[in-house]
């Protein structure tokens, strides 16, 4: 009844609480027939709110449907197929992380594109619908086109939809930047005016991020030379940030144009300057079991380390990697539940040194920072152990949580923006479901590294033989 967009009035037992809340329909005392009767009278009577709760029926049902719950019967067999292998063979373990990637949800910018408009990204929707009153933000949009440039380096999707998304992202960033303060806007008005003369300087790393990803992996040269431009004329108002997010972003917006410019020594002073202001924020700040730069851990967390690990690799500063690795170990400990599952800090108060943990509201962004930062953390140091909490962070999306509820919508393409101590948002704005894209193209890029280490490692056994 519920998948089939039914208005639905039950007793309230324990399932029935859970499917029908939020509007989706209508709960009576057990053995009260005039309150059934009473309820059913309001439905009848009531046509607007008959269709209301048929509506959010239908929408919460989308993941009954027979079709969502085979594929999500497919996954999870997959995965006790594999982890079931992996105990009782203990294979190759380049084979094994090789062997998981055919649990990968299948690219799907379908939700992505509902949330894009002629002008860009919007911010916000109700359930799976654009909400437009709430506008667009550089924050995502930048989001968007780091996405956009991954995916274009690695070739991922239909090239006529990448263009038209690329274009539209990167013309919203372009459109963002005031020259005047030499900064970027952040928030726009669904009627195309910006709310203010400069954003934050969180929203103007993420901007530098984005264009310094589209500089160093666009296969599109005109794209390059407008965000090649557009970063330059940006760059000298980080030189001043203070926010350990700001700067984070900056550093991982350096680092991505320095694989196209490695020689600019103005981009490379900066990289030093910033990564050595933040690796100091940790020296001062951190002790007595607590790693971390601030005396609160808040949001998008795992980007600070990120940030320092590539830093101090491309610096060749062993101690800065050392310290962003430390720091990543520690806020892996600190986010795990007893049973093994990742378990981000929730927003419902973040963690203030001394204090409690907010268990909720998980966010998605902290899923998506973790498995980035421990895929370069991999990469760089070749040490099994960040890919395994890399493969923990991915399976949050898919309900390997404290709620053991999937985010990832397969009906939309879109991602549920958070978890709650009781219900999960069913909401699927553009920060959750970009966060979700973002870390299954690292996924992806995860298990094309595997199988060109099993290649490269098979020729050489190969050679070898042939040397005998």
């Amino acid at each position: 009844m519920l998948s089939a967009g039914r208005s639905i009035i039950s007793t309230p037992y324990h399932y029935a609480r859970e499917l029908l809340a939020d509007g989706r329909g209508v709960l009576v005392p057990s053995r009260d027939p005039t309150a059934l009767a009473e309820a059913v009278d309001r439905q009848l009577s009531d046509p607007d709110l008959l269709a209301d709760h048929a509506r959010r029926a239908a929408e919460y049902g989308r993941g009954m449907l027979w079709p969502s719950v085979a594929r999500a019967h497919v996954a999870s067999m997959r995965r006790a197929q594999a982890e079931q292998s992996d105990a009782r063979r203990r294979v190759f373990h380049a084979r094994t992380l090789a062997a998981r990637s055919t649990e990968l949800p299948s690219l799907n910018l379908s939700h992505l594109e509902s949330l894009t408009d002629s002008t860009g990204l919007l911010q916000h929707a109700a359930f799976g619908i654009p909400r437009y009153e709430d506008g667009y933000c550089l924050d995502d949009n930048a989001r968007a086109l780091l996405l956009m440039a991954l995916l274009d380096d690695a070739d991922a999707t239909e090239p006529r939809t990448m263009r038209q998304l690329t274009m539209r992202y990167l013309a919203f960033v372009r459109h963002a930047f005031n020259p005047e303060a030499g900064r970027f806007r952040n928030f726009m008005t669904y009627g195309r005016t910006w709310t203010e003369a400069r954003g934050s300087e969180d929203s103007h790393g993420r901007a530098l991020w984005a264009l310094g990803v589209v500089v160093g992996k666009s296969r599109q040269p005109g794209w390059q030379s407008l965000a090649g431009q557009l970063f330059h004329d940006a760059l000298p108002a980080s030189g001043e940030f203070h926010s350990p997010r700001g700067i984070a972003f900056t550093l991982l917006g350096l680092d991505a144009y320095q694989q196209a410019f490695d020689g600019d020594r103005h981009v490379t002073a900066l990289q030093d300057r910033l990564s050595r202001k933040l690796s100091d924020r940790f020296d001062e700040v951190a002790g007595d079991g607590w790693s971390w730069c601030e005396d609160c851990v808040s949001y998008d967390n795992a980007r600070l380390p990120q940030a320092l690990i590539l830093s101090g690799h491309r610096l060749q500063d062993d101690v800065m990697v050392g310290v962003g690795l430390e720091a990543l170990s520690w806020l892996t400990s600190i986010q795990e539940t007893t049973d093994g599952h990742f378990s981000p800090i929730g927003s419902n108060g973040f963690y203030p040194r001394g204090g409690p943990k907010a268990a909720f509201d998980q966010q998605p962004i902290e899923a998506c920072a973790m498995v980035s930062a421990c895929f370069d953390a991999w990469r760089i140091t070749g040490d099994d152990r960040w890919a395994k909490e890399m493969r923990k962070a991915f399976h949050w999306f898919l309900g390997d949580n404290v709620n053991q509820t999937c985010l990832y919508d397969m009906a939309s393409g879109g991602c549920r923006d958070s978890i709650h101590a009781d219900r999960t948002n069913q909401n699927q704005g553009a920060e959750s479901t970009l966060s979700f894209l973002l870390a299954l193209t690292d996924m992806a890029r995860f298990a094309t590294e595997i199988r060109l280490q099993s290649a490269d490692a098979l020729v050489s056994t190969e050679r070898q033989r042939a040397a005998q």
